[in-house]
């Protein structure tokens, strides 16, 4: 009880601190975090060493990033060195971020599996699942006294994570829609095998504070993805589909202009088209219609949370905000401030939400009673 009363309150002082951070700086924070490093190699098959890999693909994403002046991207390692799980954590949330990505790739005895996967957290039954959350928290026994730092935690039983999962709950859409959007990438773009968007129980994502996604790029152990994965070819495309990933998340749900800028690139690449992005079309679509401000048959509204607890519908429990419902979506309740057939004024909803604290609140729209994405609805 006193462990979880000390998680709450822990919860609470980073939220009050991050209002005041965003107040203050309007950039969008971006943690990248190439998993493993130093003593820790990851999963290794032939040449193909996991650390190396996923340390070049993290800072090509950033580089990449870097080149919109309304991102700011924070790395947990940007060399070969060794860090703690639970550090790279506190990194992501003593810097503000707004998202956590971290980079990973997975093995397996044997050539036969191959294709990208990417995780969010929650409890999964699943072996598979578990069996990857299993490999990834076994970094955990390579730290020093690492069964105090993580008391209660069986990096063999990834499930005993269970207790733990309440922190990640407010950010479940918004990281599956992140995982989405960068799965949907190595898809469509990239043509890469589609194992699909998944939860897992992993210790990394569960201590941050934001929506937050671990990226499986590939099998080290399947000898062709294993050579495309160790390839300048292979980390550029992949970094570049990361990239345009994170860049229409954020002009989603934050708002901006930020754009997948490649025109520095010295070799073409498959992502590197000019073919247009979900971004650009939901630009065009938003341009095409900024005289029709209402949306026949569309209802917008402003999700501000969403989470497995029940909350009294009052303005005290949303910092001020009245006019607030609920909604079931399976175990989970998520709440929304204000309803409107105008897009428009759903924006100034948003602002408003965003001004009394919710600073992770974005648009939702509904058809005839069934929720579709903000794009389809300005089509």
């Amino acid at each position: 009880m006193n462990n979880r009363l000390a998680q709450l309150l822990l919860v609470f002082s980073f939220l009050c601190i991050t209002v005041t951070t965003l107040g203050q700086n309007k950039k969008f924070k971006v943690v990248l975090d190439p998993g493993h490093g130093g003593k820790d190699s990851g999963t290794n098959h032939s040449s193909n060493v996991e650390k190396d890999i996923v340390l070049a693909v993290a800072l090509e994403t950033g580089k990449i990033l870097e080149k919109n002046k309304d991102i700011e991207v924070i790395y947990t390692r940007d060399k070969d060195v060794f860090v703690e799980v639970k550090q790279r954590s506190v990194i992501a949330n003593d810097k503000g971020g707004n998202v956590f990505v971290s980079i990973h790739c997975n093995g397996v005895d044997g050539n036969a599996a191959y294709g990208t996967e990417t995780y969010v957290m929650g409890l999964s039954k699943n072996k598979s699942n578990l069996d990857v959350a299993k490999k990834e928290n076994s970094v955990i026994m390579m730290e020093d006294d690492y069964k105090t730092k993580y008391a209660g935690f069986d990096p063999k039983a990834p499930e005993s994570i269970i207790g733990l999962t309440l922190i990640q709950e407010d950010y479940i859409h918004q990281s599956i829609d992140l995982a989405s959007r960068v799965q949907d990438g190595f898809t469509y773009d990239l043509k890469r095998k589609n194992r699909g968007v998944k939860q897992g129980p992993f210790w990394v994502l569960h201590g941050a504070f934001m929506p937050s996604i671990l990226i499986e790029l590939g099998f080290v152990s399947n000898k062709d993805e294993g050579a495309y994965l160790s390839s300048k070819k292979g980390q550029k495309e992949l970094a570049e589909s990361i990239a345009k990933g994170i860049i229409e998340y954020k002009n989603a749900y934050y708002g901006g202009d930020a754009t997948l800028n490649l025109s520095s690139s010295s070799e073409t690449t498959t992502s590197s088209k000019p073919t247009q992005t979900k971004t650009e079309k939901s630009k065009e679509n938003k341009e095409s219609t900024k005289e029709v401000k209402t949306v026949k048959g569309v209802i917008f509204k402003v999700q501000i949370a969403a989470s497995s607890r029940v909350l009294e519908l009052k303005p005290k429990n949303f910092n001020g905000l009245a006019n607030v419902t609920m909604e079931k979506a399976g175990k989970i309740n998520k709440y929304f401030y204000g309803q409107t057939a105008n897009y428009n004024e759903a924006k100034k909803r948003l602002e408003e939400a965003k001004a009394k604290g919710h600073n992770s609140s974005f648009i939702v729209a509904y058809k005839d009673g069934k929720s579709i994405s903000v794009e389809e609805a300005l089509k």
